[in-house]
C-alpha cells in the first residue's frame, strides 16, 4: 500500500472517529436546570452536607450553596461531568470584576483552579462575594 493511500486512510479513521463521539454526545456540557438538581448532584458526592441558599450562574453551568461554618460547596459542569468541591477561605481568593454581576474566584486545588463567574443579578453575586470576604476576613483573624 502506498504511503499517500496509508496516510489518508488513517485521516478518514479519525475523522469518523471524531465525528462519532460528537454526535453521540460526546461534545455536550452539561448544564444546570434549577437549584434542586444543583442540591441533588452535590448530595450524590457530599450526602452529609446541609445546604442553605444555592446560587446559579447565569449561564447555568456553575452552582455556589451555602453550607455554614465558613465553608461553600460548588457544582461545576466540565465537559458532560459536573465536578463538586467544598471550599473554605484558605482555599480560594476572590476578586471584583468591573461588571457588578461578575466574580472571579481563584482555587489552590490544582485540579481545577476557579474562574469567572457571571449570574443572573448583580444580587447573587453580591451575596456569594460578601459571604467569601467575610469567610476570607475571618480566616484571616483567626490565623493572626
Amino acid at each position: 500500500m502506498s504511503l499517500p493511500v496509508l496516510v489518508a486512510i488513517v485521516v478518514l479513521g479519525i475523522a469518523l472517529s471524531v465525528a462519532a463521539v460528537h454526535f453521540t454526545g460526546g461534545s455536550k456540557t452539561a448544564t444546570l436546570i434549577d437549584p434542586d438538581q444543583a442540591l441533588r448532584r452535590f448530595a450524590e458526592d457530599f450526602p452529609d452536607e446541609a445546604a442553605g441558599a444555592i446560587h446559579l450562574t447565569a449561564d447555568a453551568r456553575t452552582a455556589f450553596l451555602h453550607l455554614g461554618r465558613g465553608r461553600v460547596g460548588i457544582v461545576h459542569s466540565i465537559g458532560d461531568c459536573f465536578l463538586t468541591r467544598i471550599v473554605t477561605a484558605a482555599d480560594v481568593s476572590v476578586s471584583s470584576s468591573e461588571e457588578t454581576s461578575t466574580i472571579l474566584m481563584g482555587l489552590k486545588d490544582f485540579t481545577w483552579k476557579g474562574g469567572r463567574f457571571r449570574f443572573a443579578n448583580a444580587g447573587d453575586a453580591q451575596a456569594l462575594r460578601k459571604a467569601l470576604e467575610a469567610r476570607q476576613s475571618d480566616a484571616t483573624k483567626e490565623a493572626a
